[in-house]
């Protein structure tokens, strides 16, 4: 009966079509043998009526997830689903919530994913099979792709279910990438990740409703910060859980950009190759929008006709949910069931920021950008006009007192658009401004600064973002990314200075008639992006801090610039 009145709510308020059935039957913790012994385990939800159809030829949803697979997934994946028309399968990776193994995370779920289709394929109610999640739970899906590209066609794979349709939410197929977001280590997310993975480790009741309460009391979020602030880095998985997490260990030695150590998480080489049908979630201000919209690029070059939903959504902001549900269940509806008229027509939907309001496309970025570049003046001017002779203005950057971030793609709390004002009042952040605008200004696609730099140091980071000034004066971020530059990297040119090319966060903002468009250039984005130190010191063992004098250069030879992709 609760179970019932539930989901008649979630329809509601996820405006879901119509149930077909009430009557969901689950089986709990089915047994998954994996190639090397380990078993996982997962749930199942059918429809006791076969959802009106033979139970047998009813598409498989398959999601795959290290958060368990009760709860919440129960919630968003399992009622939903199989009230119209779909086995559900959610299980759990290896070594969370009781199934088997040591979870070593991103770098073993194409093995597993393969050999839970081989599963699948055994299973007599099990029809087509198609896979949905978001974050770690949509990386699932890229590495399972991958696998099967490599899956020989020799025979021995025989009657493996591929899947039909893969609906990705706010997940890149390549994982070494936000890990070491312009070559800085993304601190706050994967040290709040690893405390969250721990919470979930210690499934006791009374510490689930413990750790519950202390994230809501705000609890959780100031103890993870003071220990954001302590180095060295390669001690604070003790202070998250305790003891000494692998994986932990794992990301801050091997932090080469092209260490092998990472190549069973890097899935971006198998895009290309998907044959099934693509669906794409992601938001402007998540932490993953960039390789998201890589594996778009990489699909769409390929020859394929991904569909892309882009909102104005943070990794954790719950109102990117009802919208993947009901377009998940439109595209499965679509490509496993035959069945038409739910999809919209265009294949890419975006929120433009600043106009508020939704907006179809044929492709992303659409036809008719041009790429304009607004070059930054002396006097901290912002214009379209190539900059004159002018002296380069400077800070300095201490890493004892790291520039902070504010906003923007974050994990957890305060992410988003902020108010910038206070963090540009900083001694140690530079700030370039426009002229009110006379005309709204579409920006929609990528968005790229080209610097040019000096350091003291050989060491050294800086960090770009693009703001929205409205009239009031409130400063508002719109984009940004930080890079990291250390010896020969990039090659300095002969008067020392350092040409920079910041890929910053795609976007869709309308920038409004009388706003101004401001940029920040500094040195950090604490703790978001683990600081520089300065040093050179190993990123595990770093504790020495360095302070580092920083120049930005704006004159006809070094025409500093962001460049965007403005729409006609």
């Amino acid at each position: 009966m609760f179970g019932s009145i539930l989901s008649q709510v979630l329809e509601r308020v996820l405006e879901l079509p119509p149930a077909r059935t009430r009557k969901i039957e689950v089986t709990r913790n089915l047994r998954v043998p994996m190639r090397d012994g380990v078993v996982l385990l997962a749930d199942r939800y059918a429809p006791e009526d076969g959802g009106a159809g033979d139970a047998a030829e009813l598409p498989t949803v398959l999601v795959r997830s290290p958060y368990g697979k009760g709860g919440l997934h129960s919630v968003m994946y399992g009622r939903p689903f199989a009230e119209r028309g779909y086995e559900v399968v959610i299980q759990s990776c290896r070594g969370t919530e009781h199934s088997g193994g040591i979870l070593d995370p991103f770098r073993q779920e194409a093995a597993d994913g393969l050999d839970t289709l081989v599963w699948l394929g055994r299973q007599p109610w099990a029809g087509d099979v198609v896979t949905t999640g978001p974050s770690y739970l949509g990386f699932s899906q890229w590495a399972l792709a991958s696998a099967l590209a490599s899956v020989p066609d020799d025979g021995s794979w025989e009657g493996i279910p591929r899947p039909r349709a893969m609906a990705v939410q706010l997940a890149p197929s390549d994982f070494r990438e936000p890990v070491y977001e312009g070559g800085s280590f993304a601190l706050h997310t994967f040290l709040r990740w690893t405390r969250q993975r721990w919470n979930f480790e210690r499934d006791e009741p009374l510490h689930l409703v413990r750790a519950f309460g202390r994230v809501l009391l705000g609890v959780e979020g100031r103890a993870v910060g003071r220990a954001e602030a302590r180095l060295p880095l390669g001690d604070l998985d003790r202070w998250a859980t305790g003891r000494r997490v692998d994986y932990w260990q794992g990301w801050l030695e091997h932090d080469a950009p092209h260490d092998p150590w990472w190549d069973s998480a890097r899935h971006g080489d198998a895009v290309a190759g998907i044959t099934a049908p693509v669906h794409l979630l992601g938001g402007r201000y998540d932490l993953f929008l960039p390789g998201l919209l890589r594996d778009y690029a990489r699909l769409r070059d390929a020859g394929r006709q991904p569909r892309l939903t882009i909102g104005p959504w943070a990794h954790e902001d719950p109102a990117w949910v009802p919208v993947a549900t009901r377009e998940a269940l439109a595209f499965f509806d679509t490509h496993a069931k035959g069945e038409r008229g739910r999809l919209r027509d265009t294949p890419v939907r975006v929120h433009v920021g600043g106009a508020e309001e939704w907006r179809d496309y044929p492709d992303f970025p659409p036809p008719g950008v041009r790429a304009e570049r607004w070059h930054l003046h002396g006097g901290h001017l912002l214009a379209r006009e190539a900059p004159g002779d002018s002296p380069p203005e400077g800070y300095r950057y201490d890493p004892a007192d790291p520039t902070p971030s504010v906003g923007g793609p974050l994990f957890g709390r305060g992410a988003g658009p902020r108010d910038n004002r206070a963090l540009e009042a900083r001694p140690d952040v530079l700030t370039y401004t426009s002229e009110p605008l006379g005309r709204n200004l579409e920006v929609v696609g990528p968005v790229e600064a080209e610097l040019w730099v000096r350091s003291s140091l050989a060491h050294a980071d800086f960090f770009a973002r693009l703001c929205d000034v409205e009239p009031s004066g409130r400063s508002v971020n719109v984009s940004d990314a930080l890079l990291r530059v250390s010896p020969g990297r990039p090659e300095p040119e002969e008067d020392e200075t350092l040409q920079l090319r910041i890929e910053l966060w795609p976007t869709a903002h309308s920038f409004r008639r009388g706003h101004r468009l401001r940029v920040q250039i500094s040195s950090g984005a604490h703790p978001r992006l683990a600081r520089n130190t300065g040093s050179g010191e190993p990123l595990a063992a770093a504790t020495k801090l360095v302070a580092a004098a920083q120049q930005v250069f704006h004159d006809p030879l070094h025409p500093s610039a962001v460049v965007l992709s403005v729409l006609a």
